[in-house]
């Protein structure tokens, strides 16, 4: 779509980023509705069907398991988009320098102000946005890490199908969530436990679910209070914003 009289379009998503955002709505949507019943399972199938033909939770197990490797694949992309996207290179916008902890303050008054003061190009990705994105993938390490610390633990043998190397890769990489779950939680004093790193993962979740929410109220008020179509920036992968006085287009 061609920006209308007095605006550019401005590239902002390439369409890898774009596919992987919309596999992790996805993924995100059946990872917490599989993960609530997991947790407390919240329904279950006619009580006059044989036990033996209903796995419910083998299927949620199995569903919740398919969208934690996807969301291990799509999180390997975007630490390599990060750094080499040829549009957007965001590690730039979280170096905490001047340039970038003056663009964050302008941003977040701008938003505090109701758009009454801005300050900044809202051209590019800014130091706000992408630190609030950080923050979500930061996140979404924890909580994939501690996710598998819980399914090693079910590996109790220490075998699995593919081999005793691969439950020994999995107690390497993320038996450190325990005692660190155990801190968080705040029960040291009895030891570290698994139930701990429950909690931890569960709590992750709502603060998720937190971010998610906030994220889709702050695109639209981007596009409201801006008027330069960001929510086309994860559809179309541009923007549009206004050519100022004496600029080509």
């Amino acid at each position: 779509m061609k920006a209308k009289p007095g605006y550019k379009q401005v590239k902002r998503r390439s369409g890898a980023l774009r596919i992987i955002h919309w596999t992790n709505v996805l993924g995100m949507m059946a990872a917490i509705i599989t993960g609530l019943y997991i947790a407390d399972p919240y329904y279950q199938t006619f009580i006059a069907d044989p036990a033996v033909d209903k796995y419910v939770m083998a299927w949620n197990r199995w569903v919740h398991f398919i969208f934690a490797i996807i969301f291990d694949v799509t999180s390997i992309l975007i630490v390599y988009l990060t750094f080499f996207s040829r549009v957007d290179k965001a590690y730039k916008k979280v170096i905490p320098n001047k340039q970038n902890l003056v663009e964050f303050w302008e941003v977040f008054l701008n938003l505090i102000t109701l758009n009454r003061r801005k300050e900044f190009s809202s051209e590019h990705s800014d130091s706000f946005n992408t630190t609030y994105f950080f923050i979500f993938h930061f996140l979404m390490i924890w909580m994939l890490l501690t996710g598998l610390q819980m399914y090693v633990h079910g590996l109790g043998s220490g075998i699995s199908s593919i081999g005793a190397w691969w439950p020994w890769m999995l107690h390497l990489v993320t038996d450190w969530t325990l005692p660190v779950s155990s801190f968080l939680v705040g029960s040291t004093a009895t030891g570290t436990n698994l139930m701990d790193v429950r909690i931890a993962h569960h709590t992750t979740m709502w603060l998720l679910i937190t971010w998610v929410v906030f994220h889709i109220y702050y695109q639209f008020w981007r596009t409201i209070f801006w008027k330069e179509g960001d929510i086309s920036i994860i559809v179309g992968g541009s923007k549009y914003v206004k050519i100022e006085d004496g600029e080509k287009n």
